[in-house]
């Protein structure tokens, strides 16, 4: 197909953070599977043009390339409900939205775009009710996924034991230091950690050489004062001339008191935790997974058999302690979830179901999962 593909290219449409998550999952996979992409990239057209100017750009676009599908992932209020409604409405071409937080998100912003799209998707079971109560009806429930083609094994040989990779909101710091008093050697990257953010290379390098590879499922609901307070003082002292020791200290007493917060937060305004494109990725990298438990995740791995879980801080604890003694184990649950991730949970999967459904082209799924459909491009629109 011809593909209008509307979202950021960077990271919160910042350059100098690099690619984004859609990026590298959506748009690669899109044009793995042999699609021409007419590359719309919000941020950096929203910067060039302005809000008004960039919608008459995509309007434009649209009516003069007639692409059949529109696949945009918004993040916030980019587009212009009345245009993105007269693209739906008056022309030939299908628009398609995923949500991407359905979770928390769905009362403040989903219930508000979702009409003016011919369809949407979703990954919150929780949410589709909720569409169905504002008459929205073509909806997809599907899944984060992984893009195989860029996580995948590589032959390294184990170099961690535990691993964390990811923003520390939430209750997370207060959870990597209690593992780390428990004396569990764990190593810590993403933006807000001492050792800041990796690349994409190097983030499904460490998937690959961790013995267990740790995803904290938590929701990021909206914070009290209190918490956000607490991350900024949090933030200053990392960076701050305070010797290490002292620094530590405080540090840790820091996330006693975010933990406590969280648990305030999640009391006053609960979320399920969500299934994350982590839960996908490392089983996609044949890399042993621990995962708190989230919002379905027993539909699309065996706990204890394709992935390990747990709830809590003890089981953590114990569950970490229990693998590290049994690699034989570890490697076990590691192969079969990887299986399953080829099996069921790829992007091509996931792109080939949704356009299925909507009786639009795909290529078949054995062809896709054997590497790149040749033949798709992709323009960047100016």
């Amino acid at each position: 197909m011809r593909i209008v593909y509307a979202a950021s290219k960077y990271d919160y449409a910042n350059p100098a953070r690099g690619y984004s998550y859609e990026h590298y999952n959506f748009y690669e996979s899109l044009l793995n599977l042999g699609h021409d992409i007419l590359y719309f990239d919000l941020g950096t057209l929203l910067h060039e043009r302005g809000r008004s100017g960039m919608n008459r750009r995509l309007l434009e676009v649209v009516e003069s390339e007639r692409p059949q599908l529109m696949f945009t992932v918004l993040t916030r209020n980019e587009l212009d409900p009345a245009i993105v409604g007269r693209i739906s409405a008056d022309t030939s071409t299908m628009t398609v939205n995923w949500f991407c937080d359905d979770h928390w998100r769905f009362e403040t912003f989903s219930r508000y775009w979702a009409p003016r799209f011919n369809c949407v998707v979703t990954t919150a079971e929780s949410a589709l009710s909720k569409y169905r109560a504002i008459g929205c009806q073509n909806v997809i429930k599907s899944q984060w996924a992984c893009n195989h083609v860029r996580y995948r094994p590589l032959e390294v040989a184990p170099q961690y034991d535990v691993t964390f990779v990811g923003l520390p909101h939430g209750d997370r710091r207060f959870i990597i230091d209690s593992l780390r008093r428990a004396g569990i050697d764990v190593q810590v990257w993403g933006r807000g950690w001492n050792r800041g953010r990796i690349s994409q290379d190097d983030m499904i390098r460490v998937f690959n050489q961790s013995r267990i590879n740790l995803n904290l499922s938590n929701a990021s609901p909206p914070k009290s004062l209190a918490s956000r307070v607490v991350d900024a003082v949090t933030r200053s002292l990392e960076n701050s001339p305070v010797p290490s020791r002292a620094r530590e200290l405080l540090l840790h007493r820091l996330a006693l008191v975010r933990h406590v917060l969280a648990g305030r937060d999640d009391t006053s305004t609960h979320y399920p935790d969500q299934i994350k494109g982590r839960n996908f990725e490392v089983p996609g990298c044949r890399g042993f997974l621990l995962t708190g438990l989230a919002d379905n995740l027993e539909h699309y791995y065996l706990p204890g058999r394709e992935v390990a879980c747990f709830a809590g801080i003890d089981e953590l604890v114990r569950q970490i302690r229990y693998y590290l003694g049994h690699a034989d184990e570890r490697d076990a649950v590691a192969r079969a979830g990887y299986a399953r991730t080829m099996r069921e949970h790829t992007y091509a999967h996931r792109f080939t179901m949704m356009f299925r459904r909507l009786g639009l082209p795909s290529a078949p799924l054995s062809e896709v999962l054997s590497g790149p459909v040749s033949g798709g491009s992709v323009e960047d629109v100016q």
